[in-house]
């Protein structure tokens, strides 16, 4: 088969859709191929809480937060701790993005329909100094309809692509190489795979049936990262971050397993920064898996008492919710694969939040009276009591010394010391008894609280774990859940690959997380959050943009 294009678009996800998107804005004809089914389109977009860093917001504004671009580029510099001569595109890139997230950004989304909740959330909050990594003030804005809601526009427009004859998409087309010619990139290769009627993330054949030949002016690498294959992941792995799991559980389906990469590289694209990567904490394992090792992110608030596999308590500043690589980083120093949260029924009905937009129906269907009857009514969300009555790692007791054996029982290997648990928990309970203490964590809590945002839904009122009025008391083990590449294809602001000399590669293009969000590494070693979808809005509007001027 061979058919002609201004633009062959490999992926489609967010990234890739946004590109496509902006392309049929400009007339131009796409060819969009992504080997999963057609129900997985939107790739891992989809699945997500639709959080979008924004600086400067009205919504910040009315919830009595003062951003500005001095401080998000303050807070960016420290946490992506630029070092290496080949990040100097992704400072560009960094510099283009805040610009792009305290302007153009939510002007652009909200013309395309994209609406906010009104509370604005606190992620990665830091907690070391003023220049430390961290987002200073709450930016996370959460979207109306979450991930499948910042989809929505994008598909739109390429599905009306289609109907104008200006789009073909092409499931099922599993690209095998790319087509240079005299220096340039002029097309791709591969085979076709037999129908799948696999649900969205789940595992489809990889029966050939066919080949495919396309060409076109431009083409496009928005293929992710390489969250689902823990090969990968593990020797990818930095030795700065300690020894890799043994056992972990995916943030992603296994589809995302880094072969656009290879094929960019292969085609003459250089790939930078391999060993960033962004993986969670505070995975559980999914009680209705859909793809293989599926696991969820608890996004906790600040109260939950961090312990590791022998029962000592995480220090300072590494609380739920506030330093996720250095949390990565010290756990992986322990010799152990899990962790463990210490909570009470009080905290979670307050605090967990549970990642994905299948685990936010509320939120997911744009539903009032089902987010106040969620997030205002008694009890925790029914995801989240779903997890705690299914989750293989949920441990629920009227007792510390039941809770506590119960842990050991769930991990016989692991030398959970029992009096260490009790005296962790016993001391951080005495700070209570005053309004002040030297306890850094509960000094947090205090300060989360005095934002009206983490008081009204976000943060619960301080309480002693042991008491029985703020029961049951709940542990809940926790995983290192793969999730994020930092690095990829390195790109120009234009989102034009680069050859390994830093010229650019005729024709070819990355976006998203193929392009490590930007530059190829535009987060440098830690992200901000809420930033993974914002680097597929702007990567894939630059490359969209770029192209459009061919």
């Amino acid at each position: 088969m061979t058919e002609r294009a201004d633009a062959i678009v490999i992926g489609a996800g967010l990234a890739g859709l946004v590109a496509a998107a902006e392309l049929v804005e400009a007339g131009k004809r796409v060819t969009i191929v992504d080997q999963e089914p057609e129900a997985t389109f939107g790739g891992q977009a989809w699945w997500s809480f639709g959080g979008v860093f924004l600086v400067d917001s009205p919504e910040q504004r009315r919830m009595g937060i003062r951003d500005s671009i001095e401080l998000a580029q303050q807070d960016w510099a420290a946490t992506a701790g630029f070092d290496r001569p080949e990040d100097d595109h992704a400072r560009q890139w960094a510099e283009s993005y805040l610009d792009f997230a305290a302007g153009e950004k939510r002007s652009w989304l909200r013309a395309k329909g994209v609406r906010f909740f009104p509370v604005v959330g606190w992620a990665e909050r830091g907690g070391d100094t003023a220049t430390g990594a961290g987002n200073s003030v709450p930016r996370f804005h959460i979207v109306w309809g979450t991930g499948p809601g910042i989809l929505e526009p994008f598909i739109a427009t390429v599905r009306r692509g289609v109907e104008e004859g200006l789009v073909t998409l092409l499931f099922r087309h599993r690209v095998d190489a790319l087509t240079v010619t005299d220096g340039r990139v002029t097309g791709t290769s591969g085979s076709v795979l037999a129908p799948d009627d696999a649900e969205r993330g789940a595992a489809s054949n990889r029966d050939v049936v066919g080949d495919f030949a396309l060409t076109a002016d431009a083409v496009v690498i928005a293929t992710g990262g390489i969250g689902g294959n823990h090969d990968l992941v593990r020797a990818a792995w930095p030795e700065r971050l300690g020894t890799a799991p043994t056992r972990m559980i995916s943030g992603v389906p296994a589809h995302v397993d880094g072969r656009g990469l290879g094929i960019a590289e292969t085609a003459g694209a250089r790939l930078i920064n391999g060993d960033r990567m962004w993986h969670y904490v505070e995975g559980i394992q999914n009680h209705s898996p859909v793809w293989k090792r599926h696991g969820i992110r608890i996004l906790p608030g600040p109260s939950s008492l961090w312990l590791d596999a022998t029962g000592r308590r995480l220090p300072a500043p590494l609380f739920p919710g506030f330093d996720t690589l250095g949390t990565l980083e010290h756990l992986r120093h322990t010799g152990y694969d899990h962790s463990w949260f210490v909570t009470t029924q009080t905290i979670i009905e307050k605090e967990f939040a549970l990642s994905g937009s299948e685990q936010n129906p509320d939120l997911t269907g744009r539903s009032v009276r089902e987010l106040l009857r969620q997030r205002l009514g008694k009890g925790a969300t029914e995801p989240v009591e779903a997890f705690k009555r299914l989750g293989a790692d949920f441990i629920v007791a009227d007792t510390l010394p039941d809770l506590v054996e119960r842990m050991r029982a769930l991990e016989p290997d692991a030398p959970l010391d029992a009096v260490r648990v009790c005296q962790e928990i016993e001391a951080r309970d005495r700070m209570l008894d005053n309004g002040f203490g030297k306890d850094a964590q509960v000094t947090a809590i205090r300060g989360a609280r005095a934002y009206r945002g983490d008081k009204l839904i976000r943060v619960a009122a301080l309480h002693r774990l042991t008491d029985p009025q703020h029961g049951p008391l709940i542990a809940v083990r926790l995983h290192v859940l793969t999730r994020k590449s930092l690095g990829g294809v390195q790109t120009d602001l234009d989102s034009r690959a680069l050859t390994p000399s830093g010229d650019v590669l005729p024709g070819l293009y990355a976006v998203g997380e193929a392009a490590g969000f930007g530059g190829g590494g535009v987060h440098g070693y830690r992200s901000l959050e809420g930033t993974f979808l914002g680097g597929c809005l702007h990567s894939g509007l630059r490359a969209g943009r770029a192209i459009a001027r061919l």
